[in-house]
């Protein structure tokens, strides 16, 4: 009987579907959001310990450079939570069939960006 698996695991030739590539940018966004932990920290404990730590966390975050970095990490945020409450969508046997799936994968992307683009407006 012949199988008509792949040759190779060459990841650049390989297609994901949807659902997979929402679900790997779940576990990367994860980490990025684990290793930020420290940094956010930092920032969080010299903002609230003086007038004058707000005062240069706020001249830090007025860059346009720093304002970009902050949209990652929100859109990393937005996705991480959502792509989590698909999860447990998922994990109550809703959304599992392969045309829900991939609808489910579509609105956690659209959710995600949307909302990320809305607080990039207020945020600029």
């Amino acid at each position: 009987m012949a199988t008509s698996r792949p040759v190779s695991l060459n990841l650049l030739k390989i297609r994901l579907p949807l659902p997979g590539i929402v679900s790997i940018m779940h576990r990367i966004s994860g980490a990025f959001l684990f290793l930020l932990i420290p940094f956010l920290l930092y920032v969080l404990q010299m903002s609230l310990s003086s007038a004058e730590g707000f005062a240069t966390v706020r001249s830090w975050f007025a860059a346009p450079v720093a304002k970009l970095a902050l949209l990652i990490v929100f859109w990393a945020y937005l996705h991480h939570f959502f792509m989590g409450l698909r999860y447990l969508a998922l994990d109550l046997d809703i959304g599992v069939h392969l045309a829900q799936a991939r609808l489910t994968a579509k609105l956690v992307l659209v959710v995600s960006i949307g909302l990320t683009l809305l607080i990039g407006v207020w945020l600029w």
